[in-house]
């Protein structure tokens, strides 16, 4: 059996039951040695296809598959439920609106309606954009634990326009001003001409 098919059996053995597998138990379920088992997914780790676990070593489907997905417009429970209050939002304002993911470093957006007017922000699904200088990554990464933003801030905070926060505590004052009032803005950080607002969604145990 080919490489490509083994990757494909591998993908295919996570379940909603079994999220995440170590090396052992992905090698006897595919009847493979681990050594081959090892070698597969290292290199859908490489790829973003899966994401492994650095408490433990197993690993679980990565959000590269969500992006996959969404080319073929797969839609998800929670994204269809979303839908029509992000239209009526797109209606109620004229403007576009997007539901969006922190995957890593970035912004994901997950659902997207575009304004109907003429001169509009255009968006589409699978679109990543920096979280320290978008509304909605700032306020995705106002509500990580401090260690996570300390990462994102490690990387770098590139500047997109002369309004981009590039300073470590200024961005952490901006972040902190979020989590007050519950919400972020983008005042021409991302593009000249562009202005937006983001707001969290919660869970039913407060947790965005």
């Amino acid at each position: 059996m080919s490489s490509v098919a083994n990757s494909l059996r591998l993908i295919k053995a996570f379940s909603e039951d079994e999220y995440e597998i170590g090396i052992s138990d992905l090698a006897k379920r595919l009847g493979l040695a681990k050594s081959t088992v090892h070698r597969l997914a290292s290199t859908l780790l490489e790829e973003g296809i899966l994401e492994q676990n650095p408490a433990d070593g197993k690993y679980h489907p990565g959000l590269a598959l969500f992006e996959l997905g969404a080319m073929v417009r797969r839609k998800m429970d929670f994204t269809m439920e979303a839908r029509p209050f992000l239209r009526a939002l797109m209606e109620k304002t004229g403007e576009t609106v997007h539901l969006a993911i922190l995957d890593h470093d970035s912004i994901l957006y997950i659902i997207t309606h575009e304004s109907k007017q003429a001169l509009r922000m255009g968006s589409k699904v699978g679109t990543r954009v920096p979280a320290h200088s978008t509304a909605v990554g700032k306020t995705l990464l106002a509500f990580q634990p401090d260690e996570e933003i300390d990462r994102i801030i490690a990387r770098g905070l590139p500047a997109s326009t002369p309004n981009t926060i590039v300073d470590a505590k200024a961005l952490r004052r901006e972040l902190a001003a979020v989590r007050a009032r519950d919400y972020a803005l983008d005042d021409e950080e991302s593009e000249i001409g562009l202005r937006s607002i983001a707001a969290p969604i919660r869970v039913y145990s407060g947790n965005v």
